[in-house]
């Protein structure tokens, strides 16, 4: 049996609804006799009468009926996946598959973020992984996910964009009763007091925007810092440090987490900072991505304010 176009089910369908072919035709915007000839090469593919002609009008026949109506379901269907697939096209529907790092969740611009887009779009799917900067790179390069919050990294592929959304501030962590946690200073800790102490870095590997901001910092204070641990992630960091491993400098958003018998000293150093950023693959024509970009760009101007 050749393949109905569910064109004639649309036909049908109008028949069924109207009674009588003129009226159907009138519906459809076309003639008559182009209609009566669509119905009837529908019936000899299906291979059935599907309609009685009566003396006005018409009526379906048993089998019509049960056509009519798969056709209804049919074309109500195809109707239903057009406006699916325009609404997708304009983002309103869809997938978005987002990143963060672990310090960069704790910033509360990132929950702000992610809480206005879901306002907005509340019919786009919004799925969330976290990750390091490094990994979330990659991740976005060969389309595991669509953008990220990330710090900095020592460099992107070329066929990702990086965008900057704020810097913030970092401050030193160090463990509760410690000589720098007791007393310091109302200007912060120089970072040349810090050159004896042993420092707890966040894995350069996973991190190298931080990691390199401060070995930079250290060097240019005039030391090299002694590094006795490294962590795969931030929250590790300050695990480690409440555990007296050492001292180990932050973003100043982690002092929201309540790592206990942590403390957070101010870093006498306004050039040490932890940028906050977004990176997404270049020339992504999702109008989700462009709409998450857009609320990132206009909360950041209003951060700024």
């Amino acid at each position: 049996m050749d393949m109905i176009d569910l064109r004639h089910l649309a036909y049908l369908v109008a028949v069924a609804d109207e009674g009588t072919i003129t009226r159907a035709a009138e519906r459809l915007g076309i003639q008559q006799p182009p209609l009566t000839r669509q119905l009837r090469a529908l019936e000899e593919r299906v291979g059935v009468p599907l309609i009685h002609r009566l003396p006005r009008g018409v009526e379906l026949t048993e089998a019509g009926k049960v056509l009519a109506e798969e056709g209804r379901v049919l074309t109500g269907r195809l109707d239903r996946a057009i406006e699916a697939a325009r609404r997708t096209a304009r983002g309103e529907l869809g997938r978005l598959a987002a990143g963060f790092t672990s310090s960069s969740g704790f910033h509360p611009f990132v929950p702000a973020v992610i809480r206005a887009f879901r306002e907005e779009w509340p019919e786009v799917a919004l799925g969330l992984e976290e990750w390091g900067t490094v990994e979330l790179a990659d991740l976005v390069r060969h389309e595991h996910l669509d953008i990220a919050f990330v710090r900095t990294p020592s460099s992107v592929a070329p066929e990702l964009a990086l965008e900057s959304v704020l810097d913030e501030p970092m401050v030193l962590a160090v463990p509760a009763g410690h000589r720098l946690a007791a007393d310091p200073p109302e200007a912060g800790i120089r970072l040349a007091d810090l050159a004896e102490e042993t420092f707890v870095m966040y894995r350069r590997s996973a991190g190298p925007g931080l990691y390199d901001t401060v070995i930079a910092a250290c060097v240019a204070a005039g030391f090299s810092p002694h590094v006795g641990q490294e962590t795969p992630r931030t929250l590790s960091t300050l695990s480690l440090v409440a555990a007296g491993f050492g001292i180990s400098v932050v973003p100043a958003s982690m002092r929201r987490m309540d790592a206990g018998n942590v403390v957070y000293v101010p870093i006498a150093a306004p050039g040490i900072n932890a940028p906050l950023q977004i990176v997404y693959r270049r020339g992504d024509r999702s109008r989700a991505v462009q709409h998450f970009r857009g609320v990132v760009r206009r909360m950041a101007r209003t951060a700024a304010l």
